[in-house]
């Protein structure tokens, strides 16, 4: 791992060295994810037998878990430390996901997804606030940035690699597949042994605080329903939905789809520093509203191809709708953790950072559960709908503009690092 977080390092050297290792470590794991999340609903309906519906909702029981755990983790990462919780919440993923092969009934795959959701709403949260307390403030949108480039670098290596072993392998290539996850997150909860834990602002009474505390900020709940309508209408169907989509009515292969989410976290690994750096001093509402009105056309994009294409043509559209689709990830990668870091007191980040994780889990719960069941009805209906709700969330979030304290209106401006540290 040490020459891998040198190499990232040196694409923004005056990150600290600490959130470098860090993200060699999740860029590891993050290609174990890669390999299994575009295949998860495919593995279950086309190996297993289970319906599309009952599939989202097998997802979607993944997603409920981490409604439930994310909080607790959020608080125990203010209490205990982060990195104790993020290392707990990566054995134990690592444990779940190498079983997923065992799955031979519906019962076996919701009780498997309830543990690993269990663990999963524990890990965003302490990444989150183990990120946040290891940067500088004004370096936090880079180090957020830099964390959605090494992640999407692994998603993609991995997708690509996933669909080569589940287009040439049969079943059994699924259970490569989940082993292969499986040995990345215990790399994960590796790197972190090297990790020093950083200094709890909730050991000192007087700073600790309370979820009724973080409910309190106004601003702060109004954005993450904002940020949880666009999880449920956008990325969630991106990574459950748009996959058997493909494959199942457009007649896309297996290996097309891995290419397709190559090309998709490619764009975010190329473009994401770059749109950082433009976001820089600039309003950040105006941002999200226009990461709602791209994901919006990448869907119609996609009806459009599942409705007049077939085959390779259909790729070649889904293709064009997600380079947009990615342009969308962008700026949302550039604006949505930093903004959160920035509202939430000292003592109070893991609980914040827990409440912005339940905005992905309650999208990944509401998204595969409802349009797992527009998709095997009506397929099509599932993008347009996708679509204008994404358009509703983009009005929403101009709205939302005068509500947030001016303080976090505009993402801060990179302050020159000291001569000293040069």
């Amino acid at each position: 791992m040490r020459p891998l977080a040198a190499y990232l390092r040196s694409l923004n050297p005056d990150l600290p060295r600490v959130v470098w290792v860090m993200q060699a470590g999740g860029l590891a794991n993050a290609f174990g994810n890669g390999v299994v999340l575009p295949f998860l609903i495919i593995y279950l309906h086309n190996a297993r037998g289970l319906s599309l519906g009952m599939a989202g909702l097998v997802v979607a029981a993944n997603a409920a878990a981490g409604l439930v755990s994310g909080p607790f983790a959020g608080a125990l990462a203010d209490r205990v430390g982060p990195r104790r919780v993020l290392f707990t919440a990566l054995v134990l993923q690592g444990a779940s996901v190498a079983t997923f092969p065992l799955i031979r009934e519906t019962w076996h795959a919701f009780a498997l997804n309830l543990l690993m959701g269990t663990a999963s709403g524990a890990f965003w949260p302490s990444q989150s606030s183990l990120l946040t307390a290891l940067t500088p403030h004004d370096r936090r949108p880079a180090a957020f940035a830099q964390q959605r480039v090494t992640m999407n670098l692994g998603i993609a290596l991995g997708s690509l690699v996933g669909g080569l072993i589940a287009g040439t392998s049969g079943a059994g290539g699924f259970t490569t597949l989940f082993l292969v996850d499986a040995v990345t997150f215990l790399a994960f909860a590796a790197v972190l042994l090297r990790i020093p834990s950083p200094p709890r602002a909730a050991a000192h009474a007087e700073l600790r605080g309370t979820y009724a505390d973080v409910l309190r900020d106004r601003a702060f709940v109004r954005f993450t329903l904002l940020n949880a309508v666009l999880i449920t209408a956008a990325i969630a169907p991106l990574v459950e939905l748009f996959p058997p989509f493909a494959k199942n009515e457009a007649g896309v292969s297996e290996r097309a789809i891995g290419v397709l989410f190559f090309l998709n976290t490619l764009v975010i690994v190329v473009a994401q520093l770059p749109v950082a750096k433009l976001q820089e001093g600039k309003r950040r509402m105006p941002a999200m509203a226009i990461t709602g009105l791209l994901w919006a056309v990448a869907w119609l994009v996609v009806l459009a191809g599942g409705a007049w294409l077939g085959g390779t043509n259909a790729a070649l559209a889904f293709a064009a709708g997600l380079v947009l689709f990615s342009a969308g990830q962008c700026l949302h990668g550039a604006v949505q953790g930093p903004l959160v870091a920035g509202l939430a007191p000292p003592a109070l980040v893991g609980r914040y950072m827990a409440l912005l994780s339940l905005t992905w889990q309650l999208g990944f719960v509401v998204g595969p559960a409802g349009g797992g069941f527009l998709l095997q009805h009506e397929p099509l209906a599932l993008w347009a709908v996708a679509a204008a709700i994404c358009v509703g969330a983009a009005a929403y979030a101009l709205a939302l503009e005068r509500r947030l304290p001016h303080e976090v209106l505009r993402t801060p401006v990179r302050t020159q690092p000291a001569l000293a540290e040069g």
